[in-house]
C-alpha cells in the first residue's frame, strides 16, 4: 500500500504513463478532465500536481492548447539497465553456465564503461518482477521460452529488450545471433565430398532454436553434393549427464562432423566415442575451439548502441537486430 502523499502518486502514475507511451519533449499531455478520466484521484489532487510540475519545469501550461512536455526526468543521461535470467532454464544461477556468464559480464562491462547502473537479477517462466523492472530504464530479458507467461511485460513501463529469441506480434527489440553465414561457410568448406554431419538440436524449445535447425538444414542442402544429415535431440543445460542417446547416435551413425547445441563435458567424450577422424562445431562464446563463434564483447556493444537509441525514440516500432557469428574450422 503506498503511503505518500497523493499528489505524489499521481505524479508517479503521470510519469509511468508517459514513459510507457514514449512522450517526448514538446508533446502535448493530457487535459485535467482527461488525466481524471483515467485515474481515480480528485479534481484538487490533479490541479495541484500539474501546478508543482510546471513549477518544476516538467511541462508547461498554454491558455487554450492545453499542457506541453518541458523535459522528460524518467529519460535522463544516466540510466539503470537491468540483466535478467531465466532461472528455470539455468537452474544453477547464471554464473554456472559459460555461455551466459560470457554474455552477462561482456554486457554489465560495456553498461559500466559507459556510465549507467548495471543491475542483475532473474525471473521464472511464471513469474516475473514487475515492480523492480519500473525503476528501471531498460530490462533485457534472456532465456525466454514458449513456457513463458509474457503478459506481465506489458503491465512494466521500463522498455523491453530480448536476447536470444524472437518474439513475433509483440513491441519488444530482439537482439539474435544470426548462424546462417556461418554454417554456409562450413558447407561451402567441406561440402564438395559427401560427408556425415550429426546436429544436436536442444530440447529447450525456443524460436532461436528453430530457426537455427533450419538454417543448418538450408546451408546443407545447398552444399555442392548431397550430404548425410541426422538430427538428434539433447538437453545441453540440465540434461548434461544423460548421454545415452548422443552416444548411441555416433556409434551408430559414425559423423564426420558433429555441430550444434554441445555441453562442454561432451567433447572429450564423444571424441572417444567416434572410430574416426571427427570433428566438432558447437556453438560458442569468446572460445578458442572451433565451432559457430561470437565474440560478445562486440556483440554485445551493437546491443548497446542499439539499446540507447532506442531509449531517445520508445515510439519506434520494434526491430529484429541481427549479430553474425563466424565459422572457426
Amino acid at each position: 500500500m503506498d503511503l505518500s502523499p497523493r499528489h505524489l502518486q499521481l505524479r508517479e502514475m503521470l510519469f509511468r504513463r508517459w514513459k510507457t507511451n514514449g512522450a517526448k519533449v514538446g508533446d502535448r499531455i493530457e487535459s485535467q478532465n482527461e488525466i481524471i478520466k483515467f485515474c481515480d484521484f480528485s479534481l484538487i489532487t490533479v490541479i495541484k500536481t500539474l501546478k508543482d510540475l510546471e513549477a518544476e519545469g516538467v511541462i508547461r501550461r498554454q491558455v487554450g492548447k492545453g499542457s506541453f512536455l518541458v523535459k522528460t526526468p524518467w529519460t535522463e543521461a544516466h540510466h539503470r539497465i537491468g540483466f535478467f535470467y531465466n532461472r528455470d532454464i539455468v537452474g544453477g544461477g547464471i554464473f554456472n553456465n559459460e555461455f551466459y556468464t560470457k554474455l552477462v559480464v561482456a554486457f554489465e562491462k560495456g553498461v559500466v564503461s559507459d556510465g549507467h547502473e548495471f543491475i542483475l537479477g532473474s525471473f521464472t517462466d511464471h513469474k516475473m518482477p514487475v515492480e523492480m523492472w519500473d525503476r528501471l530504464d531498460v530490462v533485457v530479458l534472456t532465456g525466454l521460452t514458449p513456457h513463458t507467461r509474457l503478459d506481465d511485460l506489458a503491465r512494466t513501463s521500463s522498455q523491453v529488450a530480448v536476447i536470444d529469441m524472437t518474439l513475433e506480434g509483440l513491441p519488444y527489440n530482439t537482439y539474435r545471433i544470426d548462424f546462417a553465414p556461418a554454417f554456409t561457410a562450413m558447407f561451402d568448406r567441406f561440402g564438395s565430398e559427401k560427408r556425415r554431419y550429426l546436429y544436436l538440436d536442444s530440447s529447450i524449445a525456443s524460436s532461436e532454436q528453430v530457426a537455427r535447425l533450419e538454417a543448418f538444414r538450408k546451408a546443407c542442402a545447398a552444399a555442392p553434393v548431397e550430404q548425410e544429415l541426422k538430427v538428434i535431440s539433447v538437453n545441453q543445460e540440465t540434461g548434461a549427464e544423460d548421454t545415452k542417446a548422443l552416444r548411441d547416435a555416433i556409434e551408430q551413425f559414425e559423423p564426420d562432423f558433429v555441430c550444434g547445441y554441445m555441453h562442454q563435458s561432451w567433447h572429450t567424450q564423444i571424441l572417444k566415442w567416434v572410430h574416426k577422424p571427427t570433428k566438432l562445431y558447437p556453438f560458442g562464446l569468446d572460445v578458442d575451439r572451433a565451432g559457430f563463434v561470437v565474440t560478445s564483447e562486440e556483440w554485445m556493444r551493437q546491443v548497446l548502441a542499439a539499446i540507447y537509441d532506442n531509449l531517445e525514440d520508445r515510439q519506434a516500432p520494434a526491430r529484429v537486430y541481427n549479430f553474425p557469428a563466424d565459422f572457426r574450422p
